[in-house]
């Protein structure tokens, strides 16, 4: 059995992963931290989660604090922490504001659960993992990020809708930045264990359209409600569950790779990676020509502003 917590824990996001965390079998134990100052409104977190616990017949242990200390002995640590994405702003817009707030919580839980999964899924996604790997000192297979995982389940269930067939049997990844240079891995994608390109409907494919769509998915769904909240939510529970389920599911995640994608490493970006109790270890593949290229341009992208807010990290320590 394991304890989770959950930094960021007020936001809309942190607490509906609590709920959809709370779900899994493996979880006994939950922690939600948030910032000093919000005690109260953790109170009622806590007393509201554990009238729906009782109301479903869960038996979770559910506590706050505002003190990052006491992450001691968690088992993953969610950090949902951040100034959320407004309306027209880019997520790298974010950086350096949340790198600041990432830094500082990495560094403690660092030293609180050395033996932690820290999962992030703070914006920019991709630039908050290098900024927790380096700045926790955690080993690169205990940090990891949502990456890609979200936007790869909203392109398949634009594939299942448009080939009319059950979510299940479509299988697609997109790898790369959580974000405008995201790649579609249509060499990769199959219908009923057939690949895609094989099938005589797919020639009509409104492919671009479909990546369009989901590029700005997360920006359509906050300028028409504020926030994404339910997309993410569902994302974190599945890659909790499939970590404490010791799973070694391959699902396409922010994670730290050398030279495992054609040569091509040192960032930590949304790649395919085995996920079980030790952590996200990403798994070598090979991709056409024209993807290879794609996703050299988002590397290219994701080092150059990791590289600009680690320096400017230096200079504010």
């Amino acid at each position: 059995m394991a304890k989770v917590t959950i930094l960021g824990a007020t936001g809309n996001v942190g607490m509906f992963a609590a709920r959809t965390v709370s779900e899994i079998p493996h979880v006994s134990e939950m922690l939600l931290v948030g910032r000093p100052g919000r005690e109260d409104f953790l109170a009622g977190c806590c007393r509201d989660l554990s009238d729906s616990f009782a109301a479903r017949g869960t038996h979770v242990r559910l506590s706050y604090s505002t003190r990052l200390t006491d992450v001691e002995g968690s088992d993953i640590v969610i950090c949902t922490a951040g100034v959320p994405r407004r309306p027209g702003q880019d997520r790298n817009d974010l950086a350096f504001e949340n790198a600041k707030i990432v830094a500082g919580s990495a560094e403690t839980i660092g030293r609180s659960s050395p033996d932690a999964i820290l999962f992030m899924v703070t914006n920019p996604v991709d630039v908050m993992t290098a900024v927790a790997l380096k700045y926790s000192g955690l080993q690169s297979r205990q940090v990891f990020g949502l990456g890609t995982h979200l936007d790869s389940m909203r392109l398949k269930s634009l594939i299942a809708h448009y080939f009319r067939v059950h979510v299940s049997e479509v299988h697609t990844r997109i790898i790369g930045e959580h974000g405008e240079s995201m790649v579609p891995l249509w060499s990769a994608t199959t219908i009923g264990g057939i690949r895609i390109s094989n099938l005589p409907t797919f020639s009509g494919l409104p492919a671009q359209e479909m990546i369009g769509a989901v590029r700005t998915s997360g920006e359509t769904i906050i300028r028409e409600k504020g926030s994404t909240v339910y997309g993410p939510g569902e994302a974190i529970a599945t890659l909790v569950r499939t970590i404490l389920g010791d799973e070694n599911r391959i699902l396409t995640v922010s994670s730290y790779i050398t030279s495992e994608i054609h040569g091509i490493g040192d960032v930590c970006i949304g790649v395919p990676a085995r996920l079980n109790r030790s952590g996200a270890f990403p798994v070598p593949i090979r991709l056409e020509e024209n993807e290879v290229a794609g996703f050299e341009e988002s590397v290219k992208k994701i080092r150059k502003v990791t590289a600009d807010v680690m320096e400017r990290l230096g200079e504010a320590h």
